[in-house]
């Protein structure tokens, strides 16, 4: 089941040059899609049209079968973002403020935003985090708390904008590892990547973008073979003709 659509998308920049350049794509509910590239390729100017923070300058952008143009409030309840800036989407005096801040603007009674939060907390493995000010974590929980504040909008989609930057190894496992859990619950995943090598192996698809287009899109291990002329690392894996391996047991 499809679950976005956008049909000849562009974006132009105040300069007259165009960000993304006719994009066509079709994403199905559930999958798990990397989406790579060289910096300024336009992914993460792409990603930002699918909630709104963008609108489109030509083209069309359907979120299940919605247009986000006529109706950005509900692509914004659908679709999740986690930046890769995590302290740029901090917004609570503490955790709980945070996580509780898109229910209360949704206007729900104050006892489902309670629920909701608490049961957003949990699932992240922060439950004792309530109290906490969120500008004092570190960059794995602060992304954490990003996850919590979508799970608690039950947003369909999740979208993560470079999640693997400035982490360490443990705090890159620990966010993988509830990337798949989400995954398997059944969620849509869009993720970009500098780093195939952490991510690829869980993901169902992935697409290369360069100059603003779609160069490459489909199976991972098929698509990854010759990735540098793109600008993208392609793994040490599949450069031995060995199977893509998660970083995870």
């Amino acid at each position: 089941m499809e679950i976005i659509r956008t049909e000849n998308l562009r974006h132009r920049f105040s300069d007259g040059t165009y960000g993304i350049d006719g994009i066509s794509i079709s994403i199905r509910k559930g999958e798990f899609v990397i989406i790579a590239g060289a910096n300024g390729c336009g992914k993460t100017t792409f990603l930002r049209h699918l909630n709104g923070l963008l609108m489109p300058c030509e083209g069309s952008v359907m979120v299940d079968g919605i247009s986000v143009t006529s109706d950005p409030r509900r692509a914004r309840q659908m679709v999740g973002m986690v930046f890769q800036d995590a302290d740029s989407q901090i917004v609570g005096e503490t955790v709980y403020d945070d996580v509780a801040f898109g229910p209360e603007n949704l206007c729900l009674e104050r006892a489902e935003v309670r629920c909701r939060v608490e049961s957003a907390l949990e699932s992240v493995g922060l439950s004792s985090f309530g109290d906490r000010r969120p500008h004092l974590l570190s960059g794995g929980e602060k992304r954490r708390v990003a996850i919590a504040g979508i799970l608690a909008m039950q947003s369909e989609i999740f979208i993560f904008d470079e999640p693997f930057s400035n982490l360490d190894y443990p705090g890159v496992c620990s966010l993988l590892e509830e990337i798949r859990r989400l995954h398997r619950r059944g969620h849509t995943i869009l993720l970009t990547t500098h780093d195939l090598e952490k991510v690829l192996a869980h993901a169902d698809r992935l697409i290369i973008m360069q100059q603003g287009k779609i160069v490459r899109d489909g199976l991972p291990e098929e698509c990854v073979k010759g990735s540098d002329a793109f600008g993208v690392r392609e793994p040490f894996a599949s450069r031995q003709g060995m199977e893509l391996s998660s970083w995870l047991n």
